[in-house]
């Protein structure tokens, strides 16, 4: 696997959702927007309050057949499939697929072109938990500590060290002053 942080907002992305109540897609559909995504389609038979809330406008009360999911999923970058049984979820796995979209069947590795890691998210600051699938209780467990570690006060850390970087740069600094300065930032305020 290659750990890679996308900017959502330039892609289109599509959920499909089906009859499981385990609440995986209000779960994902939550990640997505707040990692910025700004053109998500939401696709549910028949969508639970928690979802249609979560999805508004987004949501399309329908999943069409795969042989017609073809063309709506022709412009669509990466496709998430949550609360869908495996035999139910295969068929709309291979129409994503033929239509060169990244394939994440929730829970169900071998129908996934990738995973989602655990994520512990402070403004900017995005720590990411992955165990390649292997154990997402683990990764769930390592969260909840970089959690308690990392609290929300980082969010405006990070803006303040964005900051200074960013006067130091207009400066002049160098890529290795950058390093230096803001390793002694971080050690003056006692950050770390």
């Amino acid at each position: 696997m290659l750990p890679i942080v996308l900017d959502v907002k330039t892609l289109n992305l599509a959920l499909i959702v089906g009859a499981g109540d385990e609440g995986q897609a209000v779960r994902r559909l939550a990640m997505l927007d707040a990692a910025g995504a700004t053109s998500v389609q939401v696709y549910a038979q028949n969508a639970d309050e928690a979802l249609v809330r979560e999805a508004g406008a987004r949501l399309i009360n329908h999943i069409p057949p795969p042989k017609d999911f073809a063309k709506e999923l022709a412009d669509t970058h990466i496709v998430y499939i949550a609360d869908m049984a495996e035999a139910e979820a295969a068929p709309l796995v291979a129409v994503a697929k033929k239509a060169k979209a990244l394939v994440n069947l929730e829970d169900n590795k071998p129908y996934c072109d990738f995973h989602v890691p655990a994520m512990v998210r402070r403004g900017d600051l995005l720590l990411t938990i992955s165990t390649n699938g292997k154990s997402p209780a683990l990764a769930r467990r390592i969260k909840s500590d970089l959690g308690a570690h990392y609290p929300e006060a980082w969010a405006e850390r990070l803006n303040t060290l964005a900051t200074s970087r960013t006067k130091w740069r207009e400066a002049g600094a160098s890529l290795s002053e950058l390093s230096t300065r803001t390793n002694n930032l971080i050690d003056e305020k006692g950050w770390l």
